[in-house]
Protein backbone atom coordinates (compact mmCIF):
# COMPACT_ATOMS: atom_id res chain seq x y z
CA UNK A 1 0.00 0.00 0.00
CA UNK A 2 1.46 3.17 -0.75
CA UNK A 3 1.24 6.51 1.42
CA UNK A 4 -0.22 9.27 0.51
CA UNK A 5 1.98 11.96 1.94
CA UNK A 6 5.18 10.49 0.69
CA UNK A 7 3.66 10.87 -3.04
CA UNK A 8 2.60 13.96 -2.84
CA UNK A 9 5.65 15.03 -1.54
CA UNK A 10 7.99 13.51 -4.35
CA UNK A 11 5.57 15.49 -6.69
CA UNK A 12 5.91 18.80 -4.95
CA UNK A 13 9.90 18.51 -4.47
CA UNK A 14 9.80 17.77 -8.57
CA UNK A 15 7.63 21.15 -9.41
CA UNK A 16 9.72 23.02 -7.03
CA UNK A 17 13.11 22.07 -8.56
CA UNK A 18 11.80 23.30 -12.22
CA UNK A 19 10.63 26.67 -10.75
CA UNK A 20 13.69 26.85 -9.50
CA UNK A 21 15.34 26.22 -12.05
CA UNK A 22 13.35 29.11 -13.67
CA UNK A 23 13.94 32.03 -10.85
CA UNK A 24 10.62 32.56 -10.93
CA UNK A 25 8.41 33.88 -8.14
CA UNK A 26 6.23 31.03 -6.95
CA UNK A 27 2.91 31.08 -5.52
CA UNK A 28 2.61 28.25 -3.38
CA UNK A 29 -0.55 26.24 -1.92
CA UNK A 30 -1.19 24.39 1.08
CA UNK A 31 -4.41 22.12 1.81
CA UNK A 32 -5.76 20.75 4.70
CA UNK A 33 -8.96 18.98 5.53
CA UNK A 34 -10.51 22.82 7.06
CA UNK A 35 -8.13 25.12 5.98
CA UNK A 36 -5.94 26.33 2.68
CA UNK A 37 -2.91 28.47 2.29
CA UNK A 38 -1.32 30.56 -0.24
CA UNK A 39 2.07 32.24 -0.35
CA UNK A 40 4.20 34.27 -2.56
CA UNK A 41 8.01 33.51 -1.96
CA UNK A 42 10.73 35.05 -4.11
CA UNK A 43 12.29 33.38 -5.88
CA UNK A 44 15.49 32.38 -4.09
CA UNK A 45 13.41 31.09 -1.44
CA UNK A 46 14.62 33.13 1.68
CA UNK A 47 11.37 35.23 1.71
CA UNK A 48 7.25 35.47 2.18
CA UNK A 49 6.21 38.61 -0.13
CA UNK A 50 2.62 37.58 0.62
CA UNK A 51 0.47 35.52 2.56
CA UNK A 52 -3.77 34.48 2.58
CA UNK A 53 -5.17 31.32 4.25
CA UNK A 54 -8.76 30.65 5.68
CA UNK A 55 -7.31 30.76 9.61
CA UNK A 56 -7.50 34.55 8.58
CA UNK A 57 -9.89 36.91 10.94
CA UNK A 58 -11.10 38.47 7.99
CA UNK A 59 -11.53 35.71 5.62
CA UNK A 60 -13.85 33.57 8.25
CA UNK A 61 -15.64 36.58 9.13
CA UNK A 62 -16.80 36.06 5.62
CA UNK A 63 -16.56 32.51 5.26
CA UNK A 64 -17.10 30.64 8.16
CA UNK A 65 -16.08 27.12 6.53
CA UNK A 66 -12.67 27.30 5.34
CA UNK A 67 -12.74 24.01 3.48
CA UNK A 68 -14.78 24.39 0.53
CA UNK A 69 -14.24 25.99 -2.79
CA UNK A 70 -15.87 29.72 -2.11
CA UNK A 71 -13.27 29.86 0.79
CA UNK A 72 -10.78 29.35 -1.50
CA UNK A 73 -11.59 31.44 -4.02
CA UNK A 74 -11.87 34.03 -1.77
CA UNK A 75 -8.10 33.27 -0.52
CA UNK A 76 -6.96 33.59 -4.05
CA UNK A 77 -8.51 37.36 -4.51
CA UNK A 78 -6.51 38.18 -1.16
CA UNK A 79 -3.39 36.66 -2.37
CA UNK A 80 -3.51 38.57 -5.42
CA UNK A 81 -4.70 41.70 -3.74
CA UNK A 82 -1.54 41.29 -1.46
CA UNK A 83 1.07 39.84 -4.00
CA UNK A 84 0.41 43.67 -6.27
CA UNK A 85 0.85 45.64 -3.15
CA UNK A 86 4.40 44.14 -2.46
CA UNK A 87 4.99 44.44 -6.44
CA UNK A 88 4.58 40.95 -7.92
CA UNK A 89 2.65 40.87 -10.76
CA UNK A 90 3.55 37.19 -12.54
CA UNK A 91 4.52 33.95 -10.27
CA UNK A 92 5.08 30.39 -11.08
CA UNK A 93 2.15 28.09 -9.48
CA UNK A 94 3.47 25.43 -7.00
CA UNK A 95 0.73 23.75 -6.14
CA UNK A 96 2.71 21.19 -3.52
CA UNK A 97 1.75 18.18 -5.29
CA UNK A 98 -2.10 18.35 -4.84
CA UNK A 99 -4.05 17.72 -7.63
CA UNK A 100 -5.24 20.64 -9.62
CA UNK A 101 -8.71 20.15 -9.09
CA UNK A 102 -11.06 21.61 -6.42
CA UNK A 103 -10.14 23.77 -3.86
CA UNK A 104 -6.78 24.42 -5.29
CA UNK A 105 -8.03 24.80 -8.63
CA UNK A 106 -10.66 27.67 -7.36
CA UNK A 107 -7.79 29.49 -5.53
CA UNK A 108 -5.72 29.56 -8.84
CA UNK A 109 -8.62 30.29 -11.09
CA UNK A 110 -9.28 33.59 -7.94
CA UNK A 111 -5.90 34.54 -8.32
CA UNK A 112 -5.88 34.69 -12.03
CA UNK A 113 -9.18 37.04 -11.58
CA UNK A 114 -7.16 38.74 -9.26
CA UNK A 115 -4.43 39.98 -11.53
CA UNK A 116 -1.50 37.45 -11.09
CA UNK A 117 -0.10 35.94 -14.41
CA UNK A 118 0.50 32.22 -13.92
Amino acid sequence: MTDKKPSRLRRAAKTRARIRRQEAVRLTVHRTNQHIYAQVVAADGAKILASASTAEKEVRAQQANGGNKEAAALVGKRIAEKAKAAGVTEVAFDRAGFSYHGRVKALAEAAREGGLKF
